[in-house]
């Protein structure tokens, strides 16, 4: 159903991103619905993925996430955001399979995000962060990147490179 649907091309390059499998990818697809309504940097914060805020004055104080939102979508990147502690050198079989199914430069895309995002992981671990925190730190960023993917193609423009 997830490769004959509505979504079917958002969810091949959603797919494209580590630890995103078809049925996350579609799942994510058919919460989100319309990307076009975001940002790459509203998207986290629609998903409930951005820090909650007290501010007076001059003061600023940033708390735990704020939960708003699709709470499936949220839970669905945060768990794909623990397949960016892995190694990563090269992409795998599977993957190499799924970026047969989009045009070059998505797969050129997701390729730079799954680098992107590793490498963000990594720095976490290097600076000993939380690892509950990190893991959510990469699903607000996944989700710029799952936006940059699915976007363009709900618009029906070539994507850059």
């Amino acid at each position: 159903m997830a490769t004959s649907c509505q979504y079917a091309d958002i969810v091949n390059a959603l797919a494209c991103l580590r630890g995103l499998s078809l049925v996350g990818a579609f799942g994510l697809a058919a919460e989100i619905g319309d990307w076009t309504r975001f940002t790459g940097s509203t998207i986290g914060s629609y998903l409930g993925l951005v820090p909650s805020e007290h501010s007076s004055g001059e003061s600023r104080s940033q708390g735990s996430i704020t939960k708003s939102g699709n709470t499936y979508a949220r839970h669905l990147l945060v768990e794909a955001a623990g397949a960016h502690k892995k190694p990563y050198r090269r992409p795998g079989v599977a993957e190499l399979r799924q970026f047969e199914l989009v045009s070059p430069a998505t797969a050129a895309r997701a390729r730079l995000g799954n680098q992107r995002l590793h490498e963000r992981a990594m720095r976490f671990e290097a600076r000993h962060k939380m690892p509950a925190k990190a893991k959510t730190a990469i699903a607000r960023e996944m989700a710029g990147w799952c936006w940059s993917l699915a976007a363009p193609l709900q618009e029906g423009l070539p994507m850059a490179a």
